[in-house]
């Protein structure tokens, strides 16, 4: 009989055992995970409870709603029943992107937030996780990205289930270019990276927005370019600049020119609103032109005269504000690169050695002309002659002074030749060799330096009076004259 009982008691035990079992796995998941992908570094994502209520089994509705712990006291006065609102936000023609906002004014305390995202190829994926079932509001914390080089998301509203979401948020860029011209052929290139230029020549700029995917949620869009020139470059008040649009040209852009102490020059274009100026969407760019002077601080070589701009821009589309109560955030710098370079002539002897005395002009050709490059320094034993700040093309050097007891030489006639991305790769300097004096440049892409040495040779040394030469040249004139006078004599007794 003990037997038996116990037989039961196990079997009874088993039974429950399966029981638990099914009534675990059958009780409803009754919390939930919102994992937000595709998104910026540095976010910090708070989920507010709009509504509670119970979820159905294909996670679309919420029955037996009520507001949820996300909505102030105040905003729940406001905002009437629960039931209500809900159906009004189910209705025809209703803007979520509007209703979010107005949400947005009643929110107290997230139910649950993250702040740390997992990384992969650059982008971010954020969880926020064990929400409860309802009708949640998800956006960023207030602050959080204060000088940073993200936006702000568009605010989410989203019924909690297992559910992945990406933010509607984006970010405008910026990029720099320059264009580039030779004087000799009269070519200018489109657009680029970087260029090279001579002492004085006007060098064009050109700055070019992106607008963000998401512009149209913002009720306005600040822009601001802030471009920095290098000491190399002067910006004058005269400059003109133009504004597009696309395509369009348009007004409504202030500037602001400040010259700093380490020489460089802050050039800022703003405008409060750029929706304001014309049609702007997803894609738009906003492209600001304006030129510089290369002057004489400009860096000769592969250091270059760097020039950087970088944006502010609006950057929180749930904020209607303007002007300096628009939050904005910043764009990584973009730059482009202005290079310029030297020829460096060293007069030597027929021996190589340094030989004073002498005198060029260096000349470019422009549109077939010569032009006299007028930046010139030479050294102090006056044997080297350094022309400076020079960009690609085509030049004729003349020795306009030869060197005393020295034959002159015809001019040197050659090509300059650059290749340069934002780094100077590679510096040549060809020569034309037909009719001129041939020589052979060095170049040196570190100094932007292509030299050359110019020999001039000795002219021939004359023999001077009562030298040896004198004499044996008299001993000949004498020993003809004498052969003149026997000849004359003797014919003379033939005759006779």
């Amino acid at each position: 009989m003990k037997k038996a009982k116990k037989i039961v008691a196990a079997m009874m035990a088993l039974v429950l055992t399966f029981a638990m079992a099914i009534t675990v796995s059958a009780a409803p998941k009754n919390t939930f995970d919102v994992t937000i992908k595709d998104a910026d570094k540095g976010h910090t994502y708070e989920a507010y409870q709009v509504f509670s209520g119970e979820l159905s089994e294909d996670g679309k509705k919420l029955s037996n709603i009520k507001w949820g712990e996300g909505i102030s006291e105040e905003g729940k006065k406001a905002l009437g029943d629960a039931t209500e609102y809900a159906n009004k936000l189910a209705g025809d023609g209703v803007s979520a992107e509007a209703e979010a906002a107005v949400i947005a004014s009643y929110l107290t305390s997230p139910t649950a937030s993250v702040s740390e995202g997992a990384e992969s190829d650059g982008r971010y994926t954020y969880v926020i996780k064990d929400l409860p079932a309802g009708y949640y509001l998800i956006k960023d914390a207030d602050n959080s990205l204060n000088g940073t080089e993200s936006a702000y998301t568009s605010y989410i509203l989203q019924v909690v289930k297992d559910v992945e979401v990406e933010p509607k948020a984006d970010v405008t860029s910026v990029a720099k270019f320059v264009k580039d011209t030779n004087d000799s052929t009269g070519d200018t290139t489109d657009w680029q990276k970087s260029a090279d230029y001579d002492a004085g020549d006007t060098v064009p700029f050109r700055l070019v927005a992106t607008m963000p995917s998401n512009i149209d949620d913002y009720e306005t869009f600040k822009l601001v370019f802030h471009d920095t020139l290098s000491a190399g470059l002067t910006y004058t008040d005269a400059d003109a600049f133009t504004v597009n649009i696309g395509d369009a040209v348009v007004e409504g852009f202030t500037k602001t020119v400040t010259a700093n102490d380490d020489g460089t020059t802050s050039v800022d274009f703003a405008c409060d609103d750029i929706k304001a100026l014309g049609s702007v969407k997803a894609g738009t760019t906003v492209a600001i032109e304006y030129s510089a002077v290369l002057n004489e601080n400009s860096v000769i070589g592969a250091q270059g005269n760097p020039n950087e701009v970088y944006l502010e821009f609006s950057n929180d589309p749930n904020h209607s504000g303007k002007g300096e109560n628009t939050p904005t955030g910043t764009t990584p710098k973009d730059q482009a690169v202005v290079f310029t370079y030297k020829v460096v002539i060293n007069k030597v002897d027929q021996d190589q050695k340094p030989l004073a005395g002498a005198e060029f002009t260096l000349y470019k050709m422009v549109n077939g002309e010569k032009t006299a490059v007028s930046t010139t320094t030479v050294s102090e034993d006056g044997t080297t002659f350094e022309f400076l700040r020079l960009d690609d093309g085509e030049y004729v050097l003349e020795e306009t002074k030869t060197p005393d007891g020295y034959n002159s030489i015809p001019e040197v006639a050659f090509t300059v030749v650059a290749d340069h991305g934002t780094t100077l790769d590679a510096l040549t300097a060809t020569q034309t060799s037909e009719g001129t004096t041939l020589v052979r440049f060095a170049e040196n892409l570190a100094e932007g330096a292509l030299a050359t040495d110019v020999m001039n040779a000795s002219g021939a040394t004359l023999p001077s009076t009562g030298g040896a030469g004198t004499i044996a040249i008299y001993t000949i004139g004498i020993i003809l004259v004498l052969g003149a006078a026997i000849f004359l004599i003797t014919k003379k007794r033939v005759n006779k």
